[in-house]
């Protein structure tokens, strides 16, 4: 699990078929799980100056993989006792958004981020996201879009500095949000619910 904190912006020094090594202050140790751009990912080599992951084909499919390469979001997986803050993120990339518009309030930056109306629904006005890692909140939903403000220190210590209109990036969506979609759809109607079915549930507890 995940906070949506970012621990630091490290360097890719070499992406080869499925390894990815980075160069990091953090000292990752063997078989640790560390979200990269948002992805957890696990540790399966470690040297004096970072850590190299492992990406499968399927990861490499699902991800914005063009974003490996030069500055990387890393976050460590939470360890029992730490503070928790951001929101609870679990590392599983939904789907990659496209950047439709970055706006420059002034004392603020609104990034608008367009994605497939399927994933809609999880997307909450208010409720939290996570975009290549980082914990955001959602300022407004549209029919295949959303809007979030990010502020300047967001946006100086992170890599939406770089982002601009075509930037693909990682998101994943609220767990709850997801939970809750889910269990609606595919909710038993009341006609079906039968006293053999209660039984069960009732015999559950």
């Amino acid at each position: 699990m995940f906070t949506g904190l970012i621990r630091e912006v490290a360097t890719v020094k070499s992406f080869v078929g499925s390894k990815l090594c980075i160069r990091a202050k953090h000292k990752a140790g063997l078989g640790d799980s560390i979200a990269i751009n948002g992805a957890c990912l696990t540790v399966v080599e470690t040297s004096h100056d970072g850590f190299c992951v492992e990406l499968s084909p399927e990861s490499q499919k699902l991800l914005a993989i063009e974003n490996y390469k030069n500055e990387v979001h890393i976050e460590p997986a939470m360890a029992m006792g730490d503070r928790f803050e951001g929101h609870i993120v679990q590392g599983h990339v939904d789907t990659i958004g496209e950047v439709s518009e970055v706006k420059d309030n002034g004392n603020s930056y609104d990034v608008f981020i367009k994605l497939d109306k399927k994933f809609i629904p999880y997307i909450v006005p208010k409720g939290s996201i996570t975009i290549d890692g980082v914990s955001l909140t959602i300022n407004e939903v549209f029919a295949d879009s959303f809007r979030l403000t990010i502020i300047p220190h967001t946006m100086k210590e992170t890599l939406f500095k770089n982002y601009k209109k075509g930037s693909r990036v990682n998101v994943e969506t609220d767990m709850f949000a997801r939970y809750i979609a889910h269990i609606m759809k595919h909710q038993t109607s009341a006609h079906d619910l039968t006293w053999d079915k209660v039984d069960s549930i009732t015999a559950l507890y």
